[in-house]
């Protein structure tokens, strides 16, 4: 049984940090590349960043970059998005996703698994 689980969201300030983490179970996680990302009301889904299935290459959209850091532990079966310096614009549920291979991109299309989602609220 494949399931991802997404948990570590909630709300912060503004500048501060979050760590999210997507558990696999029923799969081996280093078989395939993930992405994370991320849906606000009335917004399109966004990639946010994705990696490939032993780290060596990695993505993030521009509206991250030098703020979110993609990690996995394939050992664990698990992946991590931590969130530096979050802005209100952040505020999103955000979804990690898997497809089977060894990388893939932004573009939510591409992936075949979805977890459930954790809501991230960036306010004061």
């Amino acid at each position: 049984h494949l399931q991802l689980v997404e948990s570590g969201g909630g709300l912060v300030q503004p500048g501060g940090s979050l760590r999210l983490s997507c558990a696999a179970s029923g799969f081996t996680l280093g078989d395939y590349a993930i992405g994370w990302f991320r849906q606000a009301p009335g917004k399109e889904r966004e990639g946010v960043s994705c990696i490939s299935s032993v780290g060596e290459i990695i993505k993030y959209a521009d509206s991250v970059k030098g703020r979110f850091t993609i990690s996995r532990d394939n050992a664990k079966n698990t992946a991590y998005l931590q969130m530096n310096s979050l802005k209100r614009e952040d505020t999103a549920r955000y979804y990690c996703a898997i497809v089977r291979g060894y990388y893939s991109g932004l573009d939510f299309w591409d992936y075949e698994y979805w977890g459930q989602g954790t809501q991230v609220t960036v306010a004061s």
